[in-house]
């Protein structure tokens, strides 16, 4: 992912900042101590780092496409832990599904049609096995 300049929502300047800035007293607890990530410094939207780097996670999302993409981890994580895949078969089972090259299957990346997409298909998937 390439590292946010300006907001595409806002069209602010985007600065990156320590994650403890964000997160204060719970940053700890979430392991996110010594972290950065991008922030929009008109409206908020933003986006984390990889564990370590300055790499972020994905594109810079508003609160909204953050807690959706939250929901699609928590559903998506829970499906391939469910039928005892590794993460990296999961992720190539979803390119498949989605018709789109694994490197551009990251749920940090997506929009929200693309995170209902990846529910929808887990559930599908899942109603499709208890069918069988």
């Amino acid at each position: 992912m390439r590292v946010p300049k300006i907001c595409r929502y806002c069209g602010g300047v985007i600065r990156q900042i320590p994650a403890e800035e964000v997160y204060r007293e719970a940053a700890g607890r979430l392991k996110l101590n010594g972290e950065w990530l991008y922030q929009c410094q008109n409206c908020n939207a933003r986006v984390g780092c990889h564990r370590g780097t300055m790499r972020p996670l994905g594109n810079v999302a508003n609160e909204v496409l953050r807690l959706k993409r939250v929901e699609t981890h928590q559903v998506f994580d829970a499906f391939w832990k469910r039928r005892h895949m590794t993460r990296t078969a999961a992720y190539k089972w979803l390119s498949e599904q989605m018709a789109l090259p694994e490197n551009q299957t990251h749920i940090g990346g997506f929009e929200m049609d693309q995170c209902q997409q990846v529910i929808d298909l887990c559930r599908r998937a899942e109603e499709e096995r208890s069918a069988a």
